[in-house]
């Protein structure tokens, strides 16, 4: 017997499913809120969750729009990533300004 995760969704955040497979997220229609919906893997959601009471030190993380938090909360809650593996950086560069660091 296959262990089985649970996903919920991330527009109602109310309801959830359980399936028989370990992936980060799935996109179904919710029937709660009828949307065609990410679904994100319950132990992401979780970390998302504690991150959001009570943000680290280590990340600006006010900062971080929510698909940011979550990419986070994603890489530590199913990968090998610690919180001193992510930096929150200023501004995005330019085409120009890569171009200008590509070479040095």
């Amino acid at each position: 017997m296959s262990r089985t995760r649970t996903y919920r969704c991330l527009n109602c955040l109310e309801h959830t499913v359980t399936r028989e497979f370990d992936t980060s997220h799935l996109s179904v229609t919710c029937p709660n809120c009828e949307s065609f919906e990410r679904f994100v893997n319950e132990a992401v959601y979780e970390q998302f969750r504690a991150f959001e009471g009570s943000p680290p030190a280590e990340l600006d993380w006010d900062r971080l729009d929510r698909t940011e938090k979550l990419v986070v909360a994603e890489r530590l809650a199913r990968s090998t990533k610690t919180i001193e593996d992510f930096t929150v950086v200023e501004g995005e560069a330019t085409a120009e300004e890569g171009e200008a660091t590509a070479g040095d």
